[in-house]
């Protein structure tokens, strides 16, 4: 795994060996078309791309779609080679699970949507038991065969059924997954560190890292109760207004002032100093959020002292 080169220009990471080389920061499209409008989204998709941004990470269901809309009329204003998009299948409802027609057709929608001939990376969003693995991978090789999609992933998968993707595919010799989707933060470290963590390090997958803010929390926005979310997808974070999550923010905010950096960006450094980290997608809804968000990206990796803090607060 890359480090960041300096403080000032940080290095791609690679992506499991998919040979896709990404900023540490992508874009979590889940805002656009609900938390941002159209012109919010083109603007924060502008300023992503001036930053050196090149990740775009959603799914067919983000607000019922709208969100690959909204992406894919950016997108077709520029260089396609330019960016890793990535979308997940598997909950829209018009294609909800992971049967061979299912599978097909979601993707389908998902490049009209998009405006591209191409998914960079396609995720199963979540697991869906009912429908044999055999089938669910198959129709992942015919869509890479076709040139539709170029690699696989998993998106919040339990470890032991990452595993038993894994062995299923090598067993069939069928497309391996080569990265996962998982939620990771200061706030949110069992389901990823229990084992989901070694299976990443053990297959060697990369990680694309979502709500690593733990909704807008570890940006400080919210302190008590009392503190309303601007939209509904950020309501998450107010589970964590109690002692545990003001001992962190504590932990944060010494570090901050160490470094000279706001508490979110710290937050974010801390997930990416972590094995098989390929990037943190953040949740931007204007240009302002994003400019903020995005400089942590320079901020350089925090020292073993600093990591062990919070790896103790943060228990």
């Amino acid at each position: 795994m890359d480090v960041m080169e300096s403080a000032f220009t940080p290095a791609r990471r690679a992506i499991g060996p998919t040979g896709l080389r990404v900023f540490p920061f992508g874009i979590d499209g889940s805002v656009f078309g609900w938390a941002a409008g159209f012109d919010q989204t083109i603007e924060v998709l502008d300023e992503f791309a001036a930053a050196g941004g090149n990740l775009i990470s959603t799914a067919d269901h983000y607000a019922g779609g709208r969100s690959e809309i909204m992406i894919g009329r950016w997108l077709a204003s520029q260089e396609r080679s330019d960016y890793v998009v990535a979308t997940k299948v598997g909950r829209h409802p018009d294609a909800s699970g992971l049967g061979r027609a299912t599978i097909r057709a979601a993707v389908e929608a998902s490049l009209d949507r998009l405006q591209t001939d191409r998914i960079d990376i396609l995720s199963f969003d979540g697991d869906h038991p009912e429908t044999p693995l055999e089938e669910s991978l198959t129709a992942v090789s015919e869509l890479i065969a076709e040139g539709r999609v170029g690699h696989f992933a998993l998106s919040e998968f339990r470890s032991r059924r990452a595993v038993e993707v894994m062995q299923t595919a090598a067993r069939r010799s069928l497309p391996s997954p080569v990265a996962l989707v998982a939620e990771y933060s200061l706030m949110e470290r069992d389901d990823y560190e229990g084992d989901l963590a070694a299976v990443a390090e053990g297959y060697e997958l990369g990680v694309i890292v979502r709500l690593p803010l733990a909704s807008g929390f570890l940006r400080g926005d919210f302190r008590s109760k009392d503190d309303l979310p601007a939209s509904p997808m950020f309501a998450g974070a107010l589970r964590y207004v109690n002692r545990h999550g003001h001992r962190v923010l504590h932990a944060l905010e010494g570090i901050s002032h160490e470094v000279g950096e706001n508490i979110g960006r710290v937050a974010m450094a801390w997930v990416l100093s972590k094995p098989q980290i390929a990037a943190v997608a953040v949740r931007a809804k204007d240009s302002a959020q994003l400019l903020d968000l995005i400089a942590a990206a320079r901020l350089p990796l925090l020292d073993e002292a600093q990591i062990a803090r919070l790896d103790k607060v943060s228990r």
